[in-house]
């Protein structure tokens, strides 16, 4: 079955760019992406790692209230 893949591959004029392109998002996607994570204020990470437990603590308030 590869080899089917691969013969109906190389019809496709201009098909070479493509693996390319991929790569190139993939890897300006995660460069971007550890920039932010480099610039991103403490705060700000310290606020959103708190999300859960404050969810956590909203659901366990409401279920004490209705008992």
């Amino acid at each position: 079955m590869l080899k089917f893949v691969k013969n109906h591959m190389d019809s496709i004029s201009g098909i070479e760019i493509y693996p390319i392109i991929s790569l190139l998002i993939f890897f300006f996607f995660f460069v971007i992406l550890f920039y932010w994570v480099i610039t991103a204020k403490k705060e700000y990470i310290k606020n959103v790692s708190n999300i859960p437990l404050e969810n956590e603590n909203l659901e366990n308030n409401q279920n004490n209230d209705l008992s």
